[in-house]
């Protein structure tokens, strides 16, 4: 093959150029003696359509290294690599053959990077093909269609000279019907690194392994005794499943020697769906969770995996630092968030892991810095920030990469993860042929570093938060070739950050207009960080009155915490409905202690007692509340004193009390009251309650006239009892007079019949005697006598008793006398 450009860092040996110069003068032989037999004008019109088919069939032929095993091979390995050739063009490719060629050693990092960047390009400096019996061969590739291909060499095949990363092609060479001539029709480059013996002075590595997840869990829980927990969604279930992304990571963790950086918001979420649980669905139904399990044996394998191992606790929830520094620091209470944030992970940790973490490390979003960032950093206690090298880049004269430890002042260390070996496991990495050159290209990456100086150095692997499971995979993969390999050695994270940094390494941190715009964008903004700020104000104002304020404020701090989850990045939409699903539960929580509304109240008289009735429909009892009542128009009725009446409000869980105000009138008319509840410390609490009292006082005039009334009552039915009285006693008396007068009456008529003579109708004889008594007798005596003896008339009028009646009078009768 013509030799079109060479890789930077490559140094061809003199042999191989000889080698391929002799190679290239044999190969032009034949073609010169034809094109002397040729007409003048033809080999200018030969050259030029050979120019125009290689531009048009360049790579037609995909080429893809799906395994490449051992991936760091030492003395006496067969190297094999593996992969498939897909003729992606319109003509056959006839008399092809896979083969593999071996470049010179690349002796710097950027050579690897660019080397990475050409990897599939047709021109190169590839070195020569191994050829002979190790390569693969087809007769035929039809266009579509794909073959697989496995070639085995020996290591001692390649001619690999001193330690160092190589650079390996592996190509199809064929003809097409337009060029039938043998060309190379497609490539795929990697790296293969070369280091048989153990290294003199291996680097000391350190690899984070994160175990974070999204948001799963919400503020509500149950009312019951255990607070049954509510998940957003069964998302964390498919997780902790077999082949589910955390399941991978725990297997494959638990292999390799790691530091386990944990976010303590996921094992809290575990550990609740131990339990019962409830998943959120549709509206406001929940169904019961049924996956405890597999978070239950999710959770035996992880305190099995960390048993003796290095366990870094980030903050509750990982809060996002950079967008906390650079949005959220003007607004109150945002720095105690991540205090608090901070305070509960390693109780968490501890509980669930039985492990005591370490919780001096924050991990900005990869390991982006500014000086805000690192002051919000280590304001909650942490003292060290994992930084990365694409951000505390170096300006100095160093020929090396400097260890990871670097002072960066007021006793912080910055831990500066190297940026190609941390981010050599992005995007899609499910296939496996990009899976394949990330790992060379990470080992590549890894012995060059150690073949920079034979200085002691710590380099650090931090990467991406939440890995895929490809990406889990892949990298797992490189570090267990890296771990059992020649130049490196594991490291625990404490251990970096104490090793003695390089003199020379920069320790100057970038200002706040470097930060990646990149990651700006997708930071919390600052509105979010306000309505944090409000639904923690409207706790405050809440827990003060409750029994169990626990039950209240464990839930709803948590939750607080994973509003400000770095996992929200990207996710502004969810991150937003999050945060108002927060404060909606809380003001239905606050909503169930309430003022009972009422309607218009009359009241008559100078004084009345007003009503106002308290609810709580919480399970727990309320106290701390003072209920004022205050008159809109105090000069038409008062309720005190005061300018409002207050009395203290205490009241079970689902119950109702009525608190009684006592008033005093002093106008007639309409008087506007309010009712509202306030925390004893003088905050108001709830909505206030508004009612109309209507007034109607009684005038001294007219109470004079109703005592009168009363009074001439009183004297009537005084006089109706003397009257009887009086009454009854006249007709005691007349009964003894009548008795009287009938035993005088039987003696007259004795005397009479015997003596004077007196008639039968009992009366005494008339004489001279008897005129004057006769005369002087009462008129109703007389009368009543004359009219015994009369006969009765007509026209007489009608006496009131009968005659000669000796029963009472009825009450209220006249009786004449």
């Amino acid at each position: 093959m013509a030799e079109a450009a060479d890789f930077p860092g490559m140094t061809p040996s003199p042999a191989r150029r000889w080698l391929r110069r002799t190679g290239a003068l044999l190969a032009g032989a034949p073609l010169l003696a034809g094109l002397l037999q040729l007409p003048a004008a033809a080999p200018a019109q030969a050259v030029g359509q050979t120019s125009a088919k290689e531009a048009s069939d360049a790579g037609t032929v995909a080429v893809t290294v799906d395994s490449l095993s051992p991936a760091a091979p030492t003395d006496g390995d067969t190297l094999t690599v593996s992969g498939t050739v897909t003729n992606n063009g319109k003509q056959a490719v006839t008399d092809a053959h896979v083969g593999l060629q071996v470049g010179s050693a690349l002796t710097t990092r950027s050579a690897i990077d660019s080397a990475a960047k050409r990897a599939d390009a047709l021109s190169g400096n590839d070195g020569s093909e191994v050829g002979g019996k190790y390569v693969a061969e087809f007769a035929k590739l039809t266009p579509g269609v794909s073959e697989h291909f496995s070639i085995s060499v020996p290591v001692d095949k390649l001619d690999l000279d001193d330690d160092g990363v190589y650079p390996l092609g592996v190509s199809l060479a064929g003809e097409t019907s337009a060029q039938p001539w043998e060309q190379v029709l497609g490539v795929q480059r990697t790296f293969l690194p070369w280091q048989p013996e153990e290294a003199d002075t291996p680097t000391r590595t350190t690899v984070l392994w994160p175990l974070v997840s999204t948001v799963h869990m919400s503020a509500e829980t149950g009312s019951n005794a255990q607070q049954t927990p509510v998940f957003l969604n069964d998302d964390l279930a498919k997780e902790l499943s077999p082949g589910g992304r955390l399941e991978q990571l725990l297997s494959l963790g638990k292999e390799l020697d790691v530091t386990w950086v944990i976010d303590p918001d996921l094992l809290a979420s575990v550990d609740a769906m131990t339990g019962s649980y409830r998943v959120r669905g549709e509206g406001d139904t929940t169904t019961a969770g049924t996956h405890q399990a597999v978070a239950k044996q999710w959770l035996d394998d992880l305190q099995e995996a960390v048993l003796g191992k290095e366990v870094v606790a980030l903050p509750f929830a990982d809060p996002d630092l950079a967008s906390l520094a650079h949005n959220g620091t003007g607004v109150a209470g945002s720095l105690s968030q991540l205090k608090a944030a901070t305070d509960v992970a390693a109780t968490t940790v501890e509980t669930v892991l039985h492990v005591t973490p370490n919780t001096d490390f924050a991990w900005p979003v990869d390991g982006a810095v500014d000086p805000s960032i690192v002051k919000v950093a280590t304001s909650a206690g942490a003292d060290k920030v994992i930084a990365r090298s694409d951000s505390l880049t170096e300006n100095g004269d160093l020929t090396y990469t400097p260890s990871a430890a670097r002072p960066i002042g007021g006793g912080t260390t910055a831990v500066v993860a190297d940026a190609r070996l941390s981010t050599a496991f992005k995007g899609d990495l499910t296939k496996a042929s990009t899976s394949t050159l990330a790992v060379q290209e990470f080992l590549a990456q890894s012995l060059a570093l150690n073949l920079q100086t034979g200085k002691q150095r710590s380099a650090v692997v931090a990467p991406q938060r939440m890995p895929t499971t490809s990406q889990a995979r892949s990298l797992a993969e490189a570090v267990s070739t890296l771990q059992s390999g020649t130049w490196s050695q594991s490291q625990q994270l404490a251990a970096a950050a104490k090793a003695k940094p390089d003199p020379g390494a920069t320790t100057k941190v970038p200002s706040r207009s470097a930060y990646p715009s990149s990651l700006r964008k997708q930071e919390l903004p600052r509105s979010a960080f306000e309505q944090i700020a409000y639904t923690q104000d409207k706790l405050d104002n809440f827990k003060v009155i409750l029994a169990n304020e626990a039950r209240v404020v464990t839930p709803f701090g948590r939750a607080m915490n994973r509003e400000m989850s770095t996992s929200w990045r990207g996710r502004s939409t969810a991150a937003s409905s999050f945060r108002q699903g927060v404060q909606a539960y809380l003001d239905t929580l606050t909503g169930q202690v309430k003022l009972i509304d009422k309607s218009e109240t009359k009241l008559s008289g100078r004084s009345a007692t007003i009503p106002v009735t308290v609810q709580n429909n919480l399970v727990q009892g309320v106290d701390h509340l003072v209920l004022r009542l205050t008159s809109k128009n105090p000069t038409r009725l008062e309720i005190s004193d005061e300018a409002y009446a207050e009395q203290r409000v205490t009241v079970s869980g689902g119950h109702t009390t009525t608190v009684k105000f006592t008033t005093s009138a002093k106008v007639n008319g309409q008087t506007t009251v309010v009712a509202q509840l306030y925390t004893e410390d003088g905050q108001k609490y709830g909505e206030e309650v508004a009612f109309d009292v209507r007034v109607t006082e009684i005038t001294a005039t007219v109470m004079l006239v109703i005592g009168g009334g009363v009074l001439l009552l009183v004297l009537a039915g005084f006089r109706m009892y003397t009257q009887r009285k009086r009454a009854a006693a006249r007709e005691a008396e007349e009964t003894d007079e009548t008795d009287e007068t009938d035993e005088t009456e039987e003696d007259g008529e004795s005397g009479a019949e015997g003596e004077d003579g007196a008639d039968e109708a009992g009366e005494p004889a008339d004489g001279p005697e008897n005129a004057g008594d006769r005369e002087n007798r009462p008129e109703k005596e007389s009368g009543r006598r004359a009219g015994a003896a009369d006969p009765e008339q007509p026209s007489d009028e009608t006496p009131d008793t009968a005659v000669e009646s000796a029963d009472p009078s009825g009450t209220g009768e006249r009786v004449d006398r």
